[in-house]
């Protein structure tokens, strides 16, 4: 019944008719799994806000920070260095931060190493050839707005095919998967399966890692970031807004989390989000886990008018010995109504892809994921999907706060799509199998 909803509802609003009726999500059987196929067309391609509290962080900004198992740094002890709002305290950094491009000690991959093709070597559709841009200064400036670029992905769309995709990688990875059973996938789905209503308000927060292995692409998203926060701002005028900012590192660096809860003033947002900047972290995991439980703590509004919503910017996972707290972090994150839309950025592996879209479908959100179209930062992994459109990643994130506020998708319009990975066709491709996954 849920799978046939989730048809019903896109079939009813009129975009994907041509291939409505042959909705893999129905079948539950998607063809084999892999990355995107030949065919692919080529197109054109600060300082330290106010209303935080807590510690002063290394880059100048201020805020709340929270940390694992409700535990408070006091001086010494065990576990990670955790600051507090309630006690004011600061965090000791370590002596010797950890070099985010080195090797793990256990041989891990370090996160400068790439982990997807975006050549075209292995079959994947190659995005059109652009120049590296100058990389800024740290402070954001020369960097242009609109600049990067990004695809987007609804597994609840297409959970016949998310299932088998997921299935693949619980048979062959073995650490760091999230313990979350079949049946709490399908109750999300199920859950989530009826058309969204119309929303009047919008809180919004933004989760940023922000070790040192984002430094490539931080700066950009910075600025992408407050300019996509003033344009929904002047594209919806008549629906109250709110901002939030939650930052975090891994357990051996100066701070684990730092939350600035939510501001209706734009400016302070912007200010919070221009004083971070990318340093620590070491080996190839982080502290994801912290950060979605810190989500839970900001003053979210809680009636059926308000839109929840929280882009969560990353290229690493949690650690394996803490994915049962992720999972935990995860449901405690649904249950408050929050859609997550995770941003993969440069240099994920599969078991972020896959913790990133398995986020997305259990809270209700969206994958979007970083491409190398726009030229800035390391190599960006091929999502493992059969076909995608790339968008200016500015355009993507205020669509998808378009279709939360009105509660109507919205696809992109033509002269938003730079290309396409694979070969869709209305709005959908064909798998090998004879059924069809929908882009939309």
């Amino acid at each position: 019944m849920t799978r046939v909803l989730t048809g019903l509802w896109v079939c009813g609003l009129g975009i994907l008719a041509l291939a409505c009726s042959s909705n893999n999500a129905a079948s539950g059987n998607p063809a084999p799994l892999g990355n995107v196929g030949s065919g692919a067309t080529s197109g054109s391609s600060g300082s330290s806000g106010t209303g935080a509290t807590g510690a002063s962080s290394s880059g100048g900004s201020s805020g709340t920070s929270s940390g694992t198992g409700g535990s408070t740094a006091s001086g010494g002890g065990s576990g990670p260095v955790i600051d507090t709002s309630s006690g004011g305290s600061t965090s000791t950094p370590p002596s010797e931060p950890s070099d985010p491009d080195s090797e793990a000690p256990d041989g891990t991959p370090s996160k400068g190493e790439d982990s997807g093709s975006a050549d075209g070597s292995d079959g994947t559709a190659s995005p059109p050839p652009s120049s590296m841009p100058e990389p800024p200064d740290g402070s954001g400036a020369g960097v242009e707005p609109g600049t990067l670029t990004a695809g987007a992905w609804d597994d609840n769309l297409n959970y016949g095919y998310f299932s088998a995709y997921r299935q693949s990688m619980v048979e062959s990875q073995t650490s760091g998967l999230l313990p979350i059973a079949d049946d709490e996938f399908d109750a999300a789905h199920e859950a989530l399966a009826p058309a969204p209503g119309k929303k009047d308000r919008l809180d919004i927060a933004l989760v940023i890692d922000t070790t040192g292995s984002m430094g490539d692409e931080i700066q950009y998203l910075k600025v992408e970031f407050m300019t996509i926060a003033s344009t929904i701002a002047a594209s919806h005028p008549n629906s109250e807004q709110r901002w939030s900012l939650v930052v975090y590192r891994d357990y051996s660096d100066d701070y684990v989390v730092r939350s600035f809860d939510f501001e209706s003033v734009l400016t302070t947002f912007r200010n919070n989000l221009g004083a971070q900047s990318a340093q620590g972290g070491g080996d190839f995991p982080e502290a994801p886990d912290q950060a979605l439980s810190a989500l839970t703590e900001l003053s979210w509004r809680d009636d059926a008018a308000t839109a929840r919503l929280a882009f969560w910017v990353a290229d690493a996972p949690n650690h394996p010995d803490q994915a049962a707290n992720m999972a935990t972090a995860i449901r405690d994150v649904a249950s408050l109504g929050i859609h997550v839309y995770p941003v993969a950025s440069s240099g994920i592996d599969e078991l972020t892809e896959l913790t990133m879209r398995s986020t997305a479908e259990l809270t209700g959100g969206r994958y979007l994921f970083l491409t190398d179209d726009s030229g800035v930062g390391g190599a960006h992994k091929e999502p493992t999907i059969p076909c995608y459109f790339v968008t200016k990643l500015d355009a993507a994130i205020v669509r998808m706060v378009d279709i939360e506020l009105s509660g109507k998708y919205r696809e992109p319009s033509a002269e938003e799509i730079l290309r396409t990975g694979g070969n869709p066709k209305s709005g959908a491709c064909s798998l090998g199998s004879g059924d069809s996954v929908f882009v939309f």
